[in-house]
């Protein structure tokens, strides 16, 4: 979060927008190529939890299995880069077009090199790394493999603005941020070693059959994570041959307050993914509704009037953080936090479907939302510019939410259990205000105070009406959760569910 607020001016003071915007589709286009590893991993993230910490000799026989198939993929992946660069089709993929004029050679030869870059850095510093992490999750280690990915994060975000501070260009960045991750990952694989051994899951000896087998099952899940790439990250891939690289990077940057609310959003819900998931196996209403309820609380109480405040104020302060190359667009601004509230509703839902492999689900849905990104942004970007692409992230957003909402209620009244209908409507309340408020701040911005103001009157109304259906378990989360942000003293210590 502090990256992405921090670091943008930095860039901006010494790189110009279309540099910038070609560094942020590079990065783009490696959460693309990395999607059929990473979603080998997230299946195997869960088969770990369904085999549980009671029998390591399966977990070692899924770990490097998978791990042998993780290897493969990764290689694959750098074949792939090497076919991209190959044929010629990376000027279009950063953002060359007919419509934005033609990029620098250099900097698409700069592009093409740090690809190849982080595509190696992956296979030796993901690949294996990233099981390890999820292996270890059912044995308590989750905090720990955060901070190690915070670690990781804050070093890969920081390196290529030193060297951007430096004077450097694109290519020495991209240099510079591999060459950091390869060192850090020295310490990482001997700590995740370490803790293998104490937990005691050796090696074995890598079944192929299995490993295949798994890879084909997971093949769903990057399908899914590859069209969910296309209304999160890839977003930035189809809009860039439509606006260029200085229009994706004005798009992006609009984009980074909703960002850091969505990672502020998932702060909450992956620690709770492994609890979510043990209520929903033992049949558990009562568990299982608190899970959703604090869910839901970080958005009713948090999100939501964060979003309205921000849109007050933001204008003046984007404008300094930009160093005033990017010019606000308020409706747009409005639109992609509004994408996230939408988002943050279907938690939960996501959550059920996501949690139980329900596969030919997630698949669907995530098709179903890729396509209103991908035919939105071409139907609307000609003539709305990058506000078009915001209209369709919203749009997908919503009939995300909509479908997957319907999946897990039938899922869990399959299952014994209900989905709790009542605090769901008064979630969506809150995005309902939050919709309001900020359209009439844009329609009318000298009330914008007066709006603002009564925007949080209704919001903290609505609050209360949340608080009061929440289940005790879900209200004693709920305030660990408030005393843990900063400046706030500790109201209650409750003991985890």
């Amino acid at each position: 979060m502090i990256s992405q607020m921090a670091l943008v001016p930095l860039y901006l003071s010494h790189w110009n927008v279309v540099t910038y915007g070609i560094w942020l589709a590079i990065l783009s286009l490696t959460n693309l190529l990395i999607t059929l590893d990473f979603g080998h991993q997230e299946f195997l993230a869960y088969e770990f939890l369904r085999i549980g910490r009671d029998n390591r000799p399966e977990l070692s026989r899924f770990l490097w299995s998978g791990a042998t198939v993780g290897l493969l993929i990764s290689l694959g992946q750098i074949l792939l880069v090497v076919v991209v660069l190959t044929v010629g089709v990376l000027p279009y993929l950063l953002g060359q077009s007919e419509h934005a004029g033609m990029l620098d050679p250099e900097l698409i030869r700069a592009a093409g090199i740090i690809l190849v870059l982080q595509s190696i850095s992956w296979l030796i510093c993901n690949s294996i790394s990233g099981l390890f992490f999820r292996v270890l999750a059912p044995f308590g280690y989750f905090p720990r493999m955060a901070w190690w990915n915070l670690f990781n994060t804050v070093v890969s975000s920081i390196a290529p603005v030193v060297a951007v501070l430096m004077g450097y260009g694109l290519l020495t960045a991209g240099v510079v941020m591999t060459l950091a991750a390869l060192i850090t990952s020295v310490p990482m694989y001997w700590d995740l070693l370490r803790l293998l051994r104490k937990e005691g899951i050796p090696f074995s000896k890598p079944s192929f059959k299995l490993g295949y087998k798994n890879f084909l099952r997971s093949v769903a899940i990057s399908g899914k994570g590859l069209l969910e790439n296309a209304r999160q990250q890839g977003a930035r891939l189809v809009l860039a041959p439509l606006s260029g690289a200085a229009g994706l990077a004005a798009f992006s940057t609009m984009r980074t307050g909703a960002n850091v609310a969505l990672q502020g959003l998932n702060t909450v819900i992956n620690p709770l993914m492994p609890e979510l998931m043990r209520f929903l196996h033992q049949r558990d209403q009562e568990r299982s509704e608190a899970a959703f309820g604090t869910l839901w609380f970080v958005l009713v109480a948090l999100m939501a009037p964060a979003m309205v405040v921000l849109q007050a104020v933001i204008e003046p302060l984007y404008t300094l953080w930009t160093r005033g190359r990017v010019t606000f667009n308020p409706l747009l601004f409005a639109t992609l936090s509004l994408s996230v509230l939408v988002y943050a509703v279907a938690q939960p839902a996501i959550a059920v479907v996501k949690g139980n492999n329900l596969l030919k689900a997630q698949l669907a849905l995530s098709a179903v939302a890729a396509v209103v990104v991908v035919g939105g942004i071409a139907a609307l970007v000609p003539f709305l510019g990058i506000l078009g692409a915001g209209i369709a992230l919203l749009a997908a957003e919503v009939a995300a939410m909509i479908g997957y909402r319907v999946v897990a209620q039938r899922w869990l009244q399959g299952n014994g259990l209900l989905w709790p209908k009542h605090h769901f409507a008064i979630a969506l309340a809150s995005v309902w205000i939050a919709t309001a408020g900020m359209g009439a701040m844009i329609v009318l911005p000298q009330l914008k105070w007066l709006v603002m103001l009564g925007s949080l009157v209704l919001l903290l109304g609505n609050l209360w009406r949340y608080w009061q259906v929440l289940p005790d378990l879900a209200t004693q989360h709920a305030r660990r959760i408030v005393s843990n942000l900063p400046g706030m003293k500790r109201l209650y210590a409750p003991n985890k569910y």
